[in-house]
């Protein structure tokens, strides 16, 4: 904990050394171009938009998107008094990070003009307009930034930020089973006497571990009064033991020897899901308390249901090391499909903005926020639908750290 804070704390210094902040604006340009010093809201005009003056001249430019994608919608005053907007010819460039510019034109309609393009999410970029009216040029520039922050490297490192290029993945589909592990009963040997008679002594106790041909007891046969030893037909654990000296043997079972090195796991699938279960798919294998991760195949399906209408589904489980016991509780990803995507992010970069999910793009220094469209999914992998161009590098781990930072900043949703 201690050696944790003092990385906190670093980071933190850091942070303030270089001065990670997201929401501010351009300066002010001087003439012809207009924007606010850092921190500064711009003036808002009657629509609710960003007001851009130079001289007697003002435009309001506002995103509008209800019922429709966000737009730009532009009205034009002219010493406070609206301007037709058929009169007005207006050019916005929104320069996103990483140089992507989109340009966007603008038609009159009723009071407004209306932009031509989608102004997609995030709303983060440079913003240049410029419009003609009466013989006159204006032009205005400012920041509008949302969801972004600066890291140095040295920051990130101490941040343990890592990174990876988005593209495609495959995307098991699974369902969850709940069973339980079982002795593996093509490797249990139930071990009786050869010939009935006295058992003199008995070498084994239940839990010991035997190898192949030890001694487990020492009969003395009824019929020739001679003496032989019943021995272990497999490496194992005696799991049973039924006899004591001076017993009889009959014909029951004095010995139990099981190898655990092969156990099954027996999952309980119900009707829903059983019609993409197959013999063969893979599954991945957990106890309930997560201490064990183990994977194997489906060997069998049983062909008929149990009591609850569940079938059972086995899959055989290579346990050299003894670390799964019979009786264990464990739960089962049984893969019922597999999708190549061309466009997979990892669910470990994934975080929570407004009302999206997002990963954090990096840009050399810079992070920014990308809304995300989402199709299927898997332990490891989200289909990315939307929001994200392939080739883009993004945070996989710590990216809730890039989220702190940004919220600190006080980054807004500018319309």
């Amino acid at each position: 904990m201690k050696k944790l804070l003092r990385a906190l704390g670093v980071v933190a210094a850091a942070l303030a050394m270089t001065g990670c902040d997201v929401a501010h604006e351009a300066s002010d340009h001087g003439h012809g171009e207009h924007g606010a010093a850092a921190g500064v809201e711009l003036p808002r005009g009657p629509h609710g938009g960003r007001l851009l003056e130079d001289g007697d001249f003002a435009l309001e430019l506002a995103i509008f998107e209800t019922g429709v994608p966000p737009e730009f919608r532009v009205w034009a005053t002219r010493d406070a008094v609206p301007v037709a907007p058929q009169q007005v010819e207006l050019q916005i460039t929104l320069t996103r990070l990483g140089g992507v510019k989109d340009e966007i034109a603008f038609q009159p309609q009723e009071d407004f003009l209306r932009g031509s393009a989608e102004v997609y999410e995030p709303h983060s970029f440079v913003v240049t307009a410029e419009a003609s009216h009466g013989g006159e040029t204006h032009r205005w520039q400012y920041d509008n930034f949302e969801g972004r922050t600066q890291i140095g490297a040295e920051v990130a490192a101490a941040f343990g930020l890592e990174t990876d290029i988005a593209g495609p993945a495959t995307i098991r589909q699974t369902v969850t089973a709940y069973g339980r592990v079982a002795p593996n009963a093509e490797q249990v040997r139930a071990i009786a006497a050869r010939y009935d008679g006295v058992v003199e002594s008995v070498a084994v106790s239940v839990g010991d571990r035997v190898e192949k041909g030890a001694k487990l007891a020492v009969v003395e046969s009824n019929d020739s009064l001679t003496r032989y030893a019943i021995t272990s037909p497999i490496d194992g654990v005696v799991t049973e033991r039924n006899a004591h000296p001076g017993e009889q043997t009959g014909e029951r079972t004095l010995f139990a020897v099981m190898n655990s090195a092969s156990l099954w796991a027996e999952f309980a699938v119900f009707p829903r899901d059983l019609p993409g279960i197959k013999v063969g798919a893979p599954v991945t294998i957990s106890a309930l308390d997560g201490a064990v991760t183990l994977v194997g195949n489906i060997s069998y399906l049983a062909a008929s249901a149990g009591p609850d209408q569940s079938v059972i589904a086995r899959v055989e489980l290579d346990n050299p090391d003894g670390s799964l016991l019979p009786g264990l509780f464990v739960s089962g990803e049984i893969q019922v499909a597999e999708h190549a995507v061309p466009l997979a992010v990892k669910r470990t970069g994934l975080q929570a903005f407004r009302d999206f999910t997002v990963v954090y793009a990096r840009v050399e220094d810079q992070y920014e926020v990308r809304m995300l469209e989402l199709g299927r999914r898997d332990a490891e992998w989200v289909e990315v639908l939307g929001g994200l161009q392939p080739g883009t590098r993004y945070v996989t781990t710590n990216s809730y750290l890039i989220k702190a930072d940004i919220e600190k900043s006080g980054a807004s949703h500018d319309h």
